[in-house]
């Protein structure tokens, strides 16, 4: 078979039409043979002899896509200095756009002999190429018609954090043969359900595809979430229902175009801090043989070991300029190509440490906030990682949202009834201005969310006090312990109505918060449905019943699942509750009132002494519905209801009396959380009246008059 010089642009494998160009990066490698693959197993060597300026490349004539392919790279095994080439592993293409087939695992799959005093240092010889799954040539081209992107604002949007196989496995509506794949959440059972919802933003958990650790497959288990990956380009084979030689990115794209025909955007959660092939002894899959030195950070005073800011082993060396590129190629090949609308960052203060510390204005923000693809589309920041001053929640700069994690521990906390300022929690409902608007950020900076993957979901959230992660199969000593969570009197599932009833309001309690505050609200997938994990806070090796979505609805779960629906309808037909710009506290032009009020149960306005009461959990706050920065494209000024919501966490009864003044003469009750009524024949309530308001409870009134 011969061979041609080829190009050292685009990295990866390309076709176009005639054969195939390849084009790897390795700064430190003394040779790469590129090893073909025919449907047998039976392997072509070809050397790449051309090297520019560290590429290495050549074309193949007559190569047709579905073609699996895989590197050789030769170079020193000298892991005290960084280097842990060995030309009997082969080697995944991290650019490959598809990969077929999973790691067997063994001793082959490692670049050191297994089981000798000397750990890592002793080089095996064992070769990895029967164990190993296979790069794929692709055809790129796709038809997407009139396809539009929906470019739904930040302000509007509502995010639905979902698993490609935990929503679509047991869903009725979806034909077996799809599910737990792209084309089964694609279906138009799974997109409706996300319509009636009032989705705008479906979020996908990591698409990249990714491996399963062996220490997890010992045991039984898999790795579920996906946080594991080892290619940034290529979707998960797994989850395509019509082949894995390329097919899986035409339904990944065919998947996409069905969310945008019908509204809704996707983001996918991106891992770009670390790769499944762990610390420095683990596998040898992909960045480890091409060029360990260049693709991980790699310790100063003993270069055989890796920095770890993540808990996973390794962290991606993001201060390369070649590794730089290869996540900013990534982002716009599914920005562009895959026609994604948004990233969710994995970990993301790792990508901004350019030695140690976080800096926000590292390279990596620098790029991205001058890509002119990049930069236009909606980037989200998981902002923290587990390293030295890792927590960054409000840090990050402008152009970017952030899952607000003090947003999800003081609106538990307030709910669980825990000592806490109410001042916090009147910054987290208005939107976090402590956190955002000093750094030039409005409201929509502050992704809110109660739940999340990582974590217990809404039902456990108040049926548990403390994690059962058991089926881990690391006594539980996996998953975060301090989980503001709150059982209300049983641990797990009771038949106890008085429980039974009290949890049900105070989820309502948590998704009536969510839906009302300013920002962007994102629901757990599930939630709405009542999903439990059975107290597990950490499944990410659980892809069984435990992760997978109950859609057998029971009366109470259809319950919260019209009750959710009718919460994020109101929230969509109120620009009060997705403002734009932040609450100024001053008064209105034209109405004599401030846009906003806070208010003591005995209807007066609260005074600074009282935000620092730790213990009052009893607050009212006034929604200026007049002239709001319109939630529309060019700014204009609308005009919407007004509003008092009054918020009881105490565990009795309060009387909340009705403002007087220019506050309104006459309010109505829209929603009360006590029961799952909507705006069912509105009782009104005059000023100075008293509302009843019960324990564990959330009233919203509307002015009348």
């Amino acid at each position: 078979m011969e061979i041609w010089p080829g190009t050292p642009h685009p990295l990866g494998s390309t076709w176009d039409g005639s054969g195939v160009n390849f084009a790897l990066f390795s700064e430190n490698a003394e040779g790469v043979e590129l090893c073909l693959f025919d449907d047998d197993g039976n392997q072509t060597l070809l050397d790449l002899t051309e090297e520019t300026s560290f590429v290495w490349h050549g074309y193949v004539p007559r190569l047709k896509p579905g073609q699996r392919y895989g590197y050789r790279v030769h170079g020193p095994y000298d892991p005290a200095n960084g280097h842990r080439f060995n030309a009997s592993k082969l080697l995944l293409d991290p650019y490959a756009k598809a990969i077929e087939g999973d790691i067997a695992w063994g001793p082959e799959m490692f670049g050191y002999k297994l089981g000798t005093k000397k750990e890592d240092l002793e080089v095996s010889h064992a070769d990895s190429a029967a164990m190993m799954p296979k790069s794929v040539v692709i055809d790129e081209s796709f038809y997407w018609g009139d396809d539009k992107k929906p470019e739904i604002p930040f302000h509007d949007t509502v995010i639905y954090e979902t698993h490609v196989k935990g929503f679509t496995k047991h869903h009725p509506g979806i034909p077996e043969e799809l599910r737990g794949t792209y084309a089964g959440l694609a279906h138009p059972a799974a997109v409706e359900h996300l319509q009636l919802l009032g989705i705008t933003a479906v979020e996908i958990m990591p698409p990249h595809h990714f491996i399963h650790p062996q220490f997890l497959l010992d045991k039984g288990l898999r790795n579920y979430w996906g946080y594991d990956p080892i290619n940034y380009f290529a979707p998960h084979s797994e989850y395509s229902s019509s082949g894995v030689r390329g097919e899986q990115v035409t339904e990944f794209k065919q998947m996409v175009k069905a969310f945008h025909e019908a509204g809704i955007e996707v983001i996918i959660d991106v891992v770009y801090n670390h790769t499944g092939e762990g610390n420095h002894l683990g596998p040898t899959i992909c960045f480890r043989g091409i060029d360990n030195a260049s693709y991980y950070r790699l310790m100063e005073d003993d270069r055989r070991f890796y920095m770890d800011f993540t808990g996973t082993g390794n962290s991606l060396n993001v201060g390369h300029p070649q590794i730089l590129k290869l996540i900013m190629d990534s982002l716009r090949y599914w920005a562009i190509e895959m026609r994604v609308d948004g990233f969710r960052f994995d970990l993301a203060a790792a990508l901004a440490r350019e030695l140690f510390e976080v800096d926000r204005l590292s390279a990596f923000f620098d790029i991205i906030h001058q890509d002119p693809v990049l930069s236009e589309i909606k980037l989200i920041a998981e902002p923290w990682d587990v390293g030295p001053g890792g927590y960054q929640v409000g840090q990050f700069p402008p152009g970017w949202s952030e899952w607000n994690g003090k947003y999800r521990d003081t609106v538990r906390d307030y709910w669980r009834g825990e000592p806490a300022s109410l001042r916090d929690f009147a910054y987290r409902f208005t939107g976090s201005s402590d956190l955002y608007e000093s750094g030039g950020r409005r409201p929509a900076a502050s992704i809110n969310f109660v739940t999340a993957h990582d974590g217990f979901t809404l039902h456990d959230l108040v049926s548990y006090n403390e994690k059962h992660n058991e089926a881990n199969g690391e006594d539980s000593q996996d998953g975060e312990s301090h989980n503001r969570s709150y059982n209300w009197g049983v641990e797990g599932e009771t038949e106890d109505p008085e429980i039974t009833e009290l949890r049900g309001r105070i989820k309502r309690n948590f998704l009536a918060t969510l839906a009302l505050s300013q920002g962007v609200p994102m629901l757990l997938g599930g939630d709405e449905v009542g999903r439990t994990q059975h107290g597990n806070n950490n499944a990410y090796c659980q892809d069984n019943e435990i992760s997978y979505y109950d859609w057998s609805l029971r009366d109470e779960n259809l319950e919260m699942l019209g009750y959710t629906r009718k919460l994020m309808e109101f929230r969509k037909s109120h620009p009060n509750f997705r403002r734009r710009k932040w609450f100024e506290g001053r008064a209105v032009w034209g109405s004599g009132l401030s846009d906003i009020g806070w208010f003591n149960p005995d209807g007066t306005e609260m005074t600074e002494a009282q935000w620092q009461d730790d213990y009052a959990k009893t607050i009212g706050v006034f929604l200026n519905g007049e002239e709001i920065p319109s939630p529309g494209p060019h700014g204009e000024r609308v005009a919407d209801d007004s509003f008092l919501i009054l918020f009881n966490a105490h565990s009795e009864v309060m009387s909340f009396t009705i403002p007087t003044g220019d506050w309104g003469e006459a309010w109505e009750v829209v929603i009360d959380t006590r029961d799952h009524q909507f705006e069912t024949a509105p009782h009104t309530h005059k000023a100075g009246e008293k509302v009843e308001v019960i324990e564990h409870s959330v009233v919203v009134l509307r002015r009348a008059g």
